[in-house]
C-alpha cells in the first residue's frame, strides 16, 4: 500500500460585509486557496494561522476573533502527491488592509458569482465554498 504524504495546515475563511471571500495565491503557483500556511513542529493550530496572516497578509488577529470550523483534508493543490490536512478558522469582522507578502503573489476578494471563475485548490472548491454559500456552478 502506498504511503500517503500529508501535509498539516491552518487556514483561516475571511469573508467581508459584501460576502466576498479573501483568497490568495502563492508565488509560482495557479491555485487560489485561502491564507494560511503549514503548522510548525510544537505550535498550535490557532497560533499557525496568527502567524501566517501576520507574515502573508499583515494582519493582525487576536486569538478570540477566530472561530473554529474543523479539520477538513483534501488533495494538495501545488504538492503533487500529498494531501492537506486542514485545520480551519473563520473570520468574519471587518479587516484592516491586506497587502500580499512573504510567499504571496497575488490577493483577491472573490464573490460567489466569480467563484466558478477561478482556478481554486481543491480544498477551497470541495470544502470552503460549499460551507460558506452552498454549491457554485462552476
Amino acid at each position: 500500500m502506498a504511503e500517503i504524504n500529508v501535509i498539516r495546515i491552518a487556514a483561516a475563511v475571511i469573508t467581508d460585509k459584501q460576502q466576498r471571500m479573501l483568497l490568495v495565491r502563492k508565488k509560482n503557483t495557479r491555485y487560489f486557496m485561502q491564507p494560511g500556511g503549514k503548522i510548525e513542529p510544537q505550535e498550535s493550530a490557532q497560533i499557525a494561522v496568527i502567524r501566517e496572516l501576520q507574515e502573508e497578509l499583515g494582519v493582525s488577529l487576536e486569538a478570540s476573533q477566530l472561530k473554529p470550523m474543523g479539520e477538513f483534508t483534501d488533495i494538495a493543490a501545488n504538492e503533487p502527491g500529498y494531501i492537506v490536512q486542514a485545520t480551519l478558522f473563520r473570520h468574519e469582522q471587518p479587516l484592516s488592509e491586506v497587502a500580499a507578502a512573504a510567499e504571496i503573489e497575488e490577493v483577491r476578494w472573490v464573490s460567489r458569482e466569480e467563484a466558478s471563475t477561478v482556478l481554486l485548490a481543491p480544498l477551497t472548491k470541495n470544502i470552503i465554498i460549499p460551507r460558506v454559500w452552498g454549491v457554485v456552478n462552476g
